[in-house]
């Protein structure tokens, strides 16, 4: 892990992450204090072994569902509580801040995931994130919000109650909605799906809340994917969208829209979403080529061992792209930010 003072200075002086999920960004020793401190029972009581439990190792993960369970088994049940949300955000700030620079950050979570199926109230977690953010964001001078995660394995009920707390937090700080979870197979499915949540985004906008949804993310999508959550869902932005870039509809549908991808590399490589560096490099070339455009995101620094300035410089050092590129992709995350 980098520090403030080997800061690549290629880079931007301060940089802005759209796209980091508080289940992956919590430093291993804090999760396992968090643990122990709840007596949580873990399967392992060696620390090591708990490091390895939690960190993606693109050997052990074959596809998006093998990174996700990780954060579903682990994480996000270590986090359910409010202590222990109030203290993974404020680690989350603070260590971006001290690794890459980032001074303007945009964490992502689903309160349901975090409140043990009910037995905890979910206002209490939500509540205690918030402390964290604005405790961490006045000691740093970062500027932060929360994007609330909707699920895809879940209920339209349950994601409605996910929206309707957003609405009620949004002058604290929550700021926007997210669609996550592995995407159906079949085109009719993801198909129905959008048109599904269609009410609920149309919702979140009416509200003044943003919104973003993971599309175009595993190899097995395509840009039929992104085509339809343009048309149904309309977000303002889309997370990975990778998939878009073999499809040349797709591709011209986000450059009239100007809807912006939140591109996360080294999780798209873990996550065997993108095969190597060669076909990252063709994928950002079409976006280059079509227009579109896309921000440099970490998706979970922790899982995936990594920070936002290792993010830009792998792109720059393996000549995908130039830093002047990079500066304007997070120019272009200023602009899409979900803070004002």
């Amino acid at each position: 892990m980098g520090l403030g003072a080997n800061y690549d200075k290629r880079l931007p002086e301060y940089l802005i992450d759209l796209h980091i999920h508080a289940g992956g960004s919590v430093a291993p020793h804090i999760l396992y204090g968090i643990a122990m401190q709840q007596g949580f029972k873990l399967p392992t009581k060696d620390y090591w072994e708990f490091v390895e439990l939690i960190t993606v190792k693109p050997e052990k993960v074959k596809n998006l569902d093998d990174y996700l369970a990780i954060m579903h088994q682990w994480t996000e049940k270590i986090q359910s509580s409010p202590a222990a949300m109030e203290r993974s955000i404020y680690e989350i700030i603070g260590k971006e801040y001290r690794s890459s620079r980032v001074n303007q950050i945009e964490i992502r979570f689903n309160p349901m995931k975090r409140n043990l199926h009910g037995e905890r109230d979910m206002d209490h977690i939500i509540v205690a994130a918030l402390r964290g953010m604005e405790m961490a964001c006045m000691e740093y001078g970062v500027r932060a919000c929360f994007i609330f995660c909707l699920a895809r394995e879940f209920t339209f009920e349950q994601n409605q109650v996910i929206l309707d707390k957003a609405i009620k937090y949004q002058n604290r700080g929550v700021l926007g909605i997210d669609l996550a979870g592995p995407e159906k197979m079949n085109l009719e499915l993801r198909l129905n799906e959008a048109r599904r949540y269609e009410r609920l985004f149309d919702r979140a906008r009416a509200a003044g809340l943003k919104t973003t949804v993971h599309t175009g993310e595993t190899s097995h999508t395509s840009g039929e994917g992104v085509l339809a959550t343009l048309q149904f869902l309309k977000p303002h932005r889309i997370g990975h969208g990778i998939r878009a870039a073999y499809n040349d509809e797709a591709l011209k549908r986000l450059a009239d829209s100007g809807v912006v991808l939140e591109f996360c590399p080294s999780s798209n490589l873990d996550t065997h979403a993108i095969k190597d560096l060669d076909e990252m490099r063709f994928i950002l070339g079409k976006f280059k080529e079509a227009k579109v455009p896309f921000t440099i995101n970490t998706d979970g620094t922790y899982l995936l061992n990594t920070h936002l300035q290792h993010e830009a410089t792998l792109l720059m050092d393996n000549d995908i792209l130039t830093p002047q590129e990079v500066a304007e992709c997070f120019r272009v995350a200023r602009e899409a930010s979900f803070i004002h």
